[in-house]
């Protein structure tokens, strides 16, 4: 039996589809770069705008004065000023006392998930983990002032209603999930030849999670403190409830101060008319802050790439 050939109308169309997917193929990675051009260029827009305010409030601030002053009084009556360490050291006490918090809680969550837990039992519990990243932060921040300090003041008398401490613990509350998360995969990539051999050495599944899987997850372990180090450095609703609005330059963590974010958020609120000095204080603020954060992400990257094990 002669073969079938196709007739004029399917070859055509066959043609058509071939041009179709011939054009959607060229498409598709332009569609790509416009995508990804946009992002780039948000991001640059964003850093241009904070360095063109940050330059006008340079203007009329000393930058000296700004980087290494130790009052920061920006509505005084007589003479504001504008030195921004008691900002930085108020931002510094809640990330402290969040790190105290978050690491020993992520790691060992990270460790039972990723050395102790049944599979079903990993599928349960990380979800439910991860649900505190999903949390408002606003929540967070009611939480701290109106359950966490009441519970402290029991222990602590002379905690006042805002302080450093209570939003820091709840800061590392809502960084545990981070921790923990990126810390399990870190460990769960180390190859399981590796833990039966120690086993088959004789260590028991203890040493086998401190001495063997940390060290060799150790790259990933500690990037995912830096970026919640990093997540910590730049919360705002938490701290703007629960730690106050008093810029202190001192090492008191029971009485309130005021953070980077927190004072970006009071002045945004209203506080400051547009074009006054204030006003551009919170670009100079909201750029070293930005500073903070791109410093803590590049250091992250080193150290995952300085320690990273390849097996």
């Amino acid at each position: 039996m002669a073969e079938q050939r196709p007739s004029v109308q399917e070859m055509i169309a066959n043609a058509g589809a071939k041009r179709n997917r011939k054009t959607l193929e060229k498409a598709i990675p332009v569609v790509l770069f416009i995508i990804a051009a946009i992002s780039v260029l948000t991001t640059l827009g964003i850093v241009f705008t904070l360095i063109v305010e940050t330059f006008i409030f340079f203007t009329e601030v000393p930058f000296f004065s700004f980087l290494f002053g130790t009052e920061w009084l920006p509505f005084s009556n007589t003479e504001a000023r504008f030195g921004i360490l008691p900002l930085i050291v108020g931002t510094l006490k809640v990330t402290f006392i969040a790190v105290i918090v978050a690491v020993p809680l992520g790691l060992s969550a990270a460790i039972y998930l990723s050395e102790y837990a049944s599979d079903t039992a990993r599928r349960i519990i990380k979800p439910i983990l991860e649900v505190l990243a999903g949390v408002p932060t606003i929540v967070y921040g009611y939480f701290a002032l109106t359950f966490v300090t009441p519970v402290l003041q029991q222990f602590i008398p002379e905690l006042k209603i805002f302080n450093a401490i209570s939003p820091g613990i709840v800061v590392g509350i809502m960084i545990i999930p981070m921790i923990a998360s990126l810390s399990e995969d870190a460990m769960s990539a180390v190859p399981n030849s590796i833990r039966e051999g120690a086993l088959g050495m004789g260590s028991t599944r203890l040493e086998v999670a401190l001495k063997i899987v940390l060290p060799a997850a150790l790259s990933g372990i500690l990037a995912s403190i830096v970026l919640a180090m990093s997540r910590a450095i730049g919360e705002t609703m938490i701290v703007s409830l629960a730690a106050g609005s008093t810029p202190r330059f001192d090492g008191q963590f029971t009485d309130s101060i005021q953070t980077m974010t927190a004072y970006i958020v009071q002045v945004a609120t209203g506080d400051a008319g547009y074009g006054t000095t204030i006003y551009y204080s919170i670009y100079a603020v909201g750029f070293t802050l930005f500073l903070f954060t791109l410093v803590m992400n590049l250091l992250a990257q080193r150290i995952s790439k300085r320690f990273r094990e390849e097996y």
